[in-house]
């Protein structure tokens, strides 16, 4: 491989947009031969099509050439990560014509470094790119892992840290459902929030794939609803979850307001409070969730996930085990489920609340106590 390109006369050479199209396309064919679910297929594409135009711009070679060596996965890291400069400053290695004819392309939403958890996410694409390919994965050499631990190492001793969308647990909940008395539209995001949420944390993408069809109803008090294929089971065999409670009243209330026989669980709504036929997008869903969150008053950065993320965090709080967790979820790694899980288990902890619900007047100490200084050891 040889070594980036020199620059000159790179703002006067357009990004091949349509080799660039047939490139990615490909290889989002590949990803769903491999049986990648259609919202990771879009995201993949999209990660795709910037290496693309990178690597046109780097190395004026295409994403389908063969597989990549580590040190363009290293120029990769190093072209894209913020580093301090050592004057308080914050630069990376992108030169200003690549930056500004990858955001001409349309590529890149704007100039400047890209965040941490976007960098990891296109070497992860890149590197199943290489496994679909079997090629040597250039993103398992030592060099490209070492730094890429490091530079997040130096993120985090500067103060960048990864930014997660706020988990929804039970009081932003309780908050948002609130706000839920507005006719049709309100009955339908209660019952859109509560079965993504106590239905077991379902991505949006699971929830925009539900059909009527998936529903089967057990007592009053009480549905189930089956999941097919979803990012971490591909197999297809149909897995019912319960809904309960208040989750099963709302689901009730809906299909009460929006009777169907079959279609999209969740459909759209028209002026009127007229319900369509079409299903809600995975975008619109993000978008309940935040207009919900605003309508409440709620701060904090929501997202669809959120309410994924909410879930674990407060059945951590709760006290709710994690295989049971992990059964709704579907979450296949311990690791990924952990963070919230352990976040959530350590709100209600002994050890996070050691002073109690006593108040102490740090000002003086009582007159009975004696000051006692301890010795250096």
């Amino acid at each position: 491989m040889n070594n980036t390109l020199p620059l000159d006369g790179l703002p006067n050479t357009p990004l091949a947009l349509h080799g660039l199209a047939d490139s990615t396309r490909a290889a989002a064919e590949a990803f769903i031969s491999a049986g990648t679910a259609a919202n990771t297929v879009r995201s993949y594409q999209s990660a795709l099509s910037y290496w693309s135009a990178w690597l046109q711009l780097r190395y004026r070679r295409s994403l389908g050439d063969g597989a990549l060596p580590p040190d363009v996965a290293v120029q990769f890291i190093v072209d894209h990560l913020a580093r301090p400069d050592g004057d308080g400053n914050w630069s990376q290695l992108l030169p200003p014509q690549l930056d500004a004819a990858l955001v001409a392309a349309g590529v890149k939403g704007k100039l400047g470094a890209l965040a941490f958890s976007t960098v990891s996410h296109r070497l992860a694409v890149l590197a199943k790119w290489h496994r679909l390919n079997a090629w040597d994965n250039p993103c398992e050499a030592s060099a490209v892992k070492t730094l890429l631990r490091e530079a997040r190492k130096a993120q985090a001793r500067q103060g960048v840290a990864l930014r997660k969308k706020t988990a929804v647990v039970l009081e932003p909940l309780q908050a948002m459902l609130a706000t839920c008395s507005d006719g049709v539209r309100g009955i339908r995001d209660r019952a859109l929030l509560l079965l993504a949420w106590s239905g077991g944390g379902r991505r949006r993408s699971e929830v925009v794939g539900l059909q009527v069809e998936d529903l089967r109803r057990l007592d009053a008090d009480t549905w189930l609803y089956a999941l097919g294929v979803t990012k971490t089971d591909t197999g297809g065999v149909r897995r019912e979850k319960p809904l309960q409670g208040p989750a099963a009243h709302a689901l009730q209330g809906w299909l009460e307001a929006a009777p169907a026989r079959s279609g999209p669980l969740f459909r759209r709504l028209y002026k009127g409070g007229r319900v369509g036929s079409a299903g809600l997008s995975g975008d619109q869903v993000a978008r309940i969730v935040k207009r919900r969150a605003a309508l409440a008053g709620l701060e904090g950065d929501w997202a669809a996930h959120s309410l994924r993320s909410g879930f674990v965090t407060e059945a951590g709080r709760q006290g709710v085990p994690l295989g049971e967790v992990m059964a709704m979820t579907e979450h296949r790694s311990v690791n990924t489920v952990m963070g919230y899980f352990q976040a959530g288990s350590l709100l209600g902890s002994r050890a996070a609340n050691l002073m109690g619900n006593e108040s102490v007047d740090t000002e003086r100490a009582p007159d009975h106590t004696t000051t006692h200084t301890k010795p250096n050891h």
